[in-house]
């Protein structure tokens, strides 16, 4: 009977079968409790699979940022506000191309900047050569931070205002969100040589703009 039953096992038991993890049905199964424990990936899933309320919990979460990213180009909560509802809107048309490869933060950073850009009325760019403008020693970790606490708020928005596009965006980006120069290449798109200069282009700008 011993031999009958593991001669039974092993002619049931194949080595090509595989244990198989069933996944919580992120469609219809979830409470709204539950939605917001998940993850962002997670989320983006529940919302592609036709939860509305798993993009309103990432609307939640992100809804500060984004707006915070938008006054800062605009400078008043009427134009930032709306600014926040657009990118919002354009996130969830185009969630399904979210691919992951970065958080969903920076990726709302990306649409952010994009839409922020396209609103604001282009100023013309300063072109003074670099040399000529006042040194700030890129050295110090937190000069641009003390240089800009140091003016009047209304004057440095006014001042931000007038940068070029690329290098009003880094300004934003490094200075009030405290990105490294490694996301905000990620988020603009270039290199982080590239937002290494901008950066440091815009703070003599700015240096020249308020003195």
């Amino acid at each position: 009977m011993a031999a009958d039953s593991s001669r039974i096992l092993s002619n049931t038991i194949r080595p090509e079968w595989t244990l198989r993890v069933v996944q919580p049905d992120l469609g219809t199964s979830l409470s709204i409790e539950a939605l917001s424990e998940l993850d962002e990936s997670q989320l983006v899933a529940a919302c592609l699979a036709g939860r509305r309320e798993a993009f309103d919990i990432i609307v939640e979460r992100h809804r500060r940022t984004v707006y915070q990213l938008c006054y800062r180009f605009v400078g008043n909560h009427e134009d930032a506000s709306d600014l926040s509802q657009d990118v919002f809107v354009r996130a969830y048309k185009g969630l399904s191309r979210f691919r992951g490869q970065s958080s969903l933060g920076t990726w709302l950073y990306r649409i952010g900047v994009n839409v922020c850009l396209n609103r604001v009325t282009a100023k013309r760019p300063v072109t003074e050569p670099i040399d000529a403008r006042p040194h700030l020693d890129e050295r110090a970790p937190n000069a641009a931070d003390e240089f800009l606490k140091g003016e009047r708020a209304s004057e440095v928005r006014a001042a931000i205002s007038q940068l070029p596009r690329k290098q009003r965006a880094t300004v934003i980006l490094r200075v009030y969100h405290e990105l490294s120069h490694e996301e905000i290449a990620g988020i603009l798109g270039s290199s982080v040589g590239a937002v290494k200069a901008n950066f440091f282009h815009a703070l003599g700008n700015l240096k020249r703009l308020l003195t």
